[in-house]
Order: C-alpha cells, then sequence, then structure tokens
C-alpha cells in the first residue's frame, strides 16, 4: 500500500527530469556567452567560397565578441561535412594565447573542428557580419 503512495511522486520527478534534459538538449547553450571585445587579441575571418580572408580592426573584433555571445549550439553533429555552401571562418586569438576557429555554415557552427547545430539567426548574423566586411573592402 506505501508503494502506491510514492508513485504519483516518482513520476513527477522522472517527468521532471525528463523536461530538463530535453530543454538543454533542444535550448542548447552559449559557448562564448560573456565574451568581450578586450578578450580578443586578434581575429580574422576566411569566407568560402570565394576563399579570402579578412584581418579584423578593434571595433569589427568587439562586433564579432557581440555575434558570438549570442550564438547557441545544441548537439553535436558531425554532418556539416556532408553539406554545401558558404561557411565563414573566424579563427580569434585570445589575450590569453589560445586560438580557436569558430566556422559559421548554418544549420552548423564548427568549434575547432567540432559540429554543432545551433540556432538559424545568430548563426546566420556570423554570416552576414563577414560578407558585410566583404563587401566594405570591395571584395
Amino acid at each position: 500500500m506505501r508503494r502506491r503512495k510514492y508513485l504519483p511522486a516518482i513520476g513527477a520527478a522522472a517527468l521532471l527530469l525528463a523536461a530538463l534534459a530535453a530543454g538543454l538538449l533542444f535550448y542548447g547553450r552559449k559557448p562564448f556567452r560573456g565574451l568581450e571585445a578586450a578578450d580578443i587579441a586578434a581575429a580574422s575571418v576566411t569566407l568560402m567560397p570565394p576563399d579570402v580572408t579578412l584581418e579584423l580592426d578593434e571595433t569589427e573584433m568587439g562586433t564579432l565578441a557581440e555575434l558570438l555571445g549570442e550564438v547557441r549550439i545544441t548537439r553535436p553533429d558531425q554532418s556539416w561535412t556532408e553539406y554545401a555552401g558558404q561557411a565563414v571562418q573566424f579563427t580569434v586569438t585570445f589575450t590569453d594565447g589560445t586560438e580557436t576557429e569558430v566556422t559559421g555554415y548554418n544549420p552548423f557552427l564548427i568549434i575547432d573542428g567540432t559540429g554543432y547545430r545551433t540556432a538559424y539567426e545568430p548563426c546566420e548574423a556570423l554570416n552576414r557580419f563577414a560578407n558585410e566586411l566583404l563587401r566594405q573592402r570591395g571584395g
């Protein structure tokens, strides 16, 4: 008889845990949350195609920090290798000397070679930013 008294509580706890796991899986995380321009020592972007690399200035590094801070990733997914389209690869050197490659390739964000599913708009903002830089510089 006592066991039946705990069944609703156990069921509710299991549902809560499942909802939390699903939220983390589908909502994702922001790997560059809190990134500031002052954290970036140097940055460049390579647009593929047209296979052009541009160095970013201080103002552009600030914009990049804001855009990266908004990018949200979900589950790891290496199927990006099967897609075709334009990729924008940012090489970011941090003030502590570490370097990270972040590639916007919607619907993927690739961080140091590991692909993740990503939210569309923040990743698309990275692509627009890179293409606007290319347009401004006459590329």
